[in-house]
């Protein structure tokens, strides 16, 4: 049975929302960091790690009781630092694969997850979410890409690249939800 860590990347400053996306309160009332950490427990990752940058001082405040927290010191940098940050952070850890998700999905939930793990959680995956076609979070890392993932993450463009030059499986959730990050408060 493979071991599943779940990767909340949540290091961004949110320029266009006004604030760091790891400090965002939903409409209910829950904090994303919150809401992120539960879709990913609940949805079957064994562990969760969460990424922070901007604001880590107080967004470290909103992370749920029992999950590792990884700060990107180079979190300016974009998406990549924190990836890489987390990556190199479960790199101790008994974990087969990550499964990468972002703070900003508040319509991704348990489900989506639950679906895109049961496309495979060994040490060789490399699944990425789609919704109606279009790529999305979360994606599975398989340990065997972690390096290589690394490597190849520069700017904000996290994993692209290197999922682009791979064989990986699509999982098709866009009957679960729209998968769309939210990057202005007027959205969502």
């Amino acid at each position: 049975m493979s071991t599943v860590a779940g990767l909340l990347l949540a290091a961004g400053a949110g320029t266009r929302m006004g604030r760091p996306k790891a400090l965002v309160v939903g409409d209910d009332g829950t904090p994303w960091l919150a809401r992120g950490v539960d879709v990913l427990r609940e949805g079957g990752c064994d562990d969760v790690t969460v990424v922070l940058g901007a604001a880590a001082g107080e967004a470290r405040a909103q992370v749920p009781d029992g999950v590792a927290v990884v700060v990107a010191q180079d979190w300016a940098e974009g998406m990549s630092a924190s990836l890489r940050a987390g990556l190199e952070a479960l790199e101790d850890s008994d974990a087969d694969a990550a499964l990468v998700s972002l703070v900003d999905l508040p319509d991704v939930t348990d489900h989506v997850v639950r679906r895109v793990l049961a496309a495979g959680t060994d040490r060789a995956a490399l699944i990425r979410t789609t919704y109606d076609g279009r790529p999305g979070h979360p994606v599975v890392l398989g340990r065997e890409h972690w390096f290589g993932v690394r490597a190849a993450a520069v700017g904000d463009r996290g994993a692209r690249d290197y999922l682009a030059n791979h064989a990986l499986v699509e999982v098709e959730c866009g009957d679960l939800a729209t998968g769309r990050d939210v990057d202005r408060p007027e959205v969502g």
